[in-house]
């Protein structure tokens, strides 16, 4: 403590002085914020929620106070056809939990919260992947993804991206689960920037850690159907392997290696990353996923609301063409009109 009664912190990587003896909730008033919507890690430690009137700021302290933001670029699995299922009851179940829609939709990159919650609205999802980010303490009173999209009434999927290495992608989830209690999440680790490739090595290694902590993670991965594997094996409640790389629109680029990781899934399976457009979105339906998580397809077309709309319908005819079962390919013609009794 200083002279002055004063102790010196680093708050979201900011030098403060602030006087002695503030507990973590007072400190987060001082600066504009509600205790109730934040998650604070002291010192890499966790601080619960339950205790942030109590645990006293003290000199030296690092503190990372987080929310969620926009961010980001759920049994019905494997691929069984279901013949019998009326359209209006086709559901899908992920770690428990089951959702009419299969379509998961990002939060980032778009004008305003406003387009995004009308995008949200417009996809008819159910899920919405958040990323989680420092509060600004510079503006406190800047608008929150919470204020436009209820996480009462949509579920948050907290993500990890951004993150290169399991730790850090660690260390954000476990503040999600403070900020939020959310235990279902979406686990990425990236290989490098470039690409945006995940690192399986990883992934697989933070999989694992986050499994025996009680978490349901979602995994984005590489379309490798050995890899899909080792991940369910390490805990991931769905499997999501890319179709093409974060943000390229390129659409699937390798249909069998979905197929093959749909066909040996015990777990959902939901295609991440490289959609562009409706057709796209279609084909990972017709292939038995079980449901598309896009972000930029959406957000970055000329008319995102139309596009979310186009989203929401090539998700459902997809999925109804996987369930109904295509025609057999055939090399030759074959009439659909009897050739028998010609005129």
């Amino acid at each position: 403590m200083h002279i002055d009664g004063t102790v010196s912190i680093t708050v979201n990587g900011e030098h403060r002085r602030v006087m002695a003896g503030l507990t973590i909730a007072q400190l987060a008033e001082e600066l504009g914020l509600v205790p109730a919507k934040l998650a604070v890690e002291r010192n890499l430690e966790v601080v619960p929620r339950s205790t942030l009137d109590q645990v006293v700021v003290e000199d030296g302290d690092e503190l990372e106070i987080v929310h969620f933001v926009g961010g980001g670029d759920h049994p019905v699995a494997g691929g069984d056809v279901d013949h019998g299922r009326p359209v209006d009851e086709d559901r899908w179940t992920v770690a428990g939990r089951t959702f009419r829609s299969r379509l998961i939709v990002g939060t980032g990159k778009y004008r305003d919260f406003e387009q995004n919650a009308a995008a949200v609205a417009a996809s008819g999802a159910e899920i919405v992947t958040v990323a989680v980010r420092r509060v600004n303490v510079s503006d406190p009173k800047a608008p929150m993804l919470t204020d436009y999209i209820d996480p009462k009434k949509i579920t948050y999927l907290p993500n990890t991206a951004g993150c290169f290495d399991a730790e850090s992608a660690i260390r954000t989830l476990r503040l999600a689960r403070e900020a939020g209690g959310w235990e279902l999440v979406k686990l990425e680790v990236l290989g490098e920037a470039r690409t945006l490739y995940p690192d399986m090595v990883e992934t697989l290694r933070a999989t694992e850690i986050l499994a025996n902590e009680g978490f349901k993670p979602m995994v984005y991965c590489v379309d490798d159907p050995i890899a899909a594997k080792r991940l369910e094996d390490a805990g991931a409640v769905a499997i999501m392997p890319l179709g093409a790389p974060i943000g390229s629109g390129l659409g699937i680029q390798n249909q069998v290696t979905i197929r093959l990781i749909v066909e040996g899934a015990k777990v959902p399976v939901l295609v991440d990353a490289g959609v562009g457009s409706a057709s796209d979105a279609a084909v990972g339906m017709e292939l038995g996923c079980d449901g598309i998580l896009m972000n930029t397809a959406i957000a970055e077309a000329k008319d995102p609301i139309l596009m979310a709309a186009a989203m929401k319908a090539a998700v459902e005819a997809g999925r109804l063409s996987y369930r109904a079962g295509r025609m057999a390919k055939r090399r030759y013609a074959d009439p659909s009109s009897p050739l028998a009794g010609l005129i």
